[in-house]
């Protein structure tokens, strides 16, 4: 069985700056590609510090959406701070989330091994729950050991 808890949470909100995933949805592949080189594109070009800057807490977010039919990933914080003219405010819902943890060499490995376990292994495993669509995030929450550690949290509701 996958390790995985069932958490309430309050409603949160995250601002983020993102970008269209272009590759099918069935394109792992072609997704992590894309994800990876956005992410490259954050940290190199100072987005990332910024958004860093306008942080309540430590917490990084990679949120996975879908807008207006289209895919979308963003790289966010919680903030109350006003968001940058080219950002999205991602509202979370109050309710129950599957939340899977791990650890990782990396942000973007451990992005995958989260959503690869959370949709592939914890989602089915989860028989009175389901994700009905609406934004996803891996909280990236810090490192120790060497290690990069998070948690991948998806809304879902009683079947």
């Amino acid at each position: 069985m996958t390790p995985y808890t069932l958490e309430e949470k309050d409603g949160f909100t995250v601002v983020g700056l993102g970008t269209e995933l272009k590759s099918d949805y069935t394109d792992y592949a072609g997704i992590n590609k894309e994800k990876t080189d956005f992410w490259e594109a954050v940290s190199q070009d100072g987005r990332l510090d910024y958004l860093k800057g306008i942080a309540l807490n430590d917490y990084i977010f990679a949120v996975n959406e879908a807008v207006n039919n289209k895919m979308m990933h963003y790289a966010g914080v919680m903030t109350e701070a006003a968001a940058p003219e080219e950002a999205r405010v991602i509202e979370f819902p109050k309710g129950p989330y599957l939340v899977v943890k791990g650890e990782a060499e990396t942000a973007d490995e451990l992005n995958n091994k989260l959503a690869g376990v959370a949709f592939g292994q914890a989602l089915p495993e989860a028989k009175d729950f389901a994700y009905v669509g609406g934004p996803n995030t891996t909280a990236l929450m810090g490192e120790r050991d060497g290690l990069v550690y998070g948690e991948m949290w998806i809304p879902v509701v009683k079947k």
